[in-house]
């Protein structure tokens, strides 16, 4: 058991499912409460592959941020980046490119603080608790302008986040002012469970998540390539499934994951460039 379990922080109730937490225990972390794991393992018993597909979502994070910083790439703002775990943004980014920005934005307190915990460079990445689907509050929020230049290209990652917000706080609203607030060469990445494959499984998932601090909301891939707006979305474009044409980075191809093609299908990912 981790140290969660011994004593809840001042302000969070461990007896109501939290999806950060969840998503911890489905990549075998220890930050979660008995809440959570209950909850996690009915998700597990409809789906049981999730915890693999969770665990490759954490992998294709590392590999789109480098990517990016091939790209030449040096300011990231992640959105709702959920409790540290294994090759966080800052490391993959400040590995490749050592004098990089990272800014995490959550609006979970135990995320905030844990994320706080973490870092060990804060001349470089910080930690912001503020709620994402208000970008104004985002966006200028003194610690993210401090290390965010938004007159110069920016990664802006919205990994596993956009699934978790009902369509009545408006996504497609508030990333779209995102995208209007970057400037030119800039790139919005995108992870996003779709709606299209396995209806069933995936309502009954949506059930669960009622019980949880926020819902479970797959869309369609055309509603997710429509966040995009007029982004230029690199090759293949809105990638799902272990096709050879998915390809790097949204697959590894020297190691491709094992995993069940229905839920490899599951999975959208993208990364569109704002044009010139």
């Amino acid at each position: 058991m981790g140290a969660m379990m011994e004593q809840a922080p001042v302000g969070i109730d461990p007896h109501v499912p939290n999806a950060a937490r969840m998503y911890d225990y489905f990549l075998g972390g220890k930050d979660n409460f008995q809440a959570d794991r209950d909850l996690a393992e009915m998700v597990l018993k409809v789906m049981p592959d999730i915890r693999v597909g969770t665990q490759e979502n954490r992998a294709l994070i590392g590999r789109v941020v480098k990517y990016l910083c091939d790209q030449g790439i040096t300011q990231f703002l992640d959105l709702g980046s959920g409790l540290p775990a294994r090759e966080n943004v800052h490391e993959v980014a400040l590995r490749h490119i050592p004098d990089a920005r990272v800014v995490y934005v959550d609006n979970d307190p135990v995320v905030a603080t844990h994320g706080r915990a973490l870092l060990a460079a804060p001349d470089r990445v910080a930690m912001v608790r503020a709620d994402a689907r208000r970008p104004e509050e985002v966006l200028n929020d003194p610690a993210v302008r401090e290390l965010i230049d938004f007159d110069r290209p920016v990664a802006l990652l919205m990994m596993f986040l956009l699934h978790l917000v009902p369509d009545e706080d408006d996504p497609q609203g508030f990333v779209a002012r995102y995208r209007e607030a970057l400037a030119p060469g800039s790139y919005l990445a995108i992870s996003h469970v779709g709606s299209d494959t396995a209806p069933e499984q995936v309502r009954r998932i949506s059930d669960f998540y009622q019980q949880a601090n926020a819902p479970f909301c797959p869309r369609p891939g055309d509603e997710i390539a429509a966040f995009f707006g007029d982004f230029e979305l690199i090759p293949p474009g809105l990638a799902t499934g272990l096709g050879e044409e998915t390809g790097w980075p949204f697959i590894d191809p020297d190691n491709p994951p094992v995993i069940d093609e229905e839920l490899a299908r599951m999975g959208y990912a993208g990364i569109g460039r704002k044009p010139s």
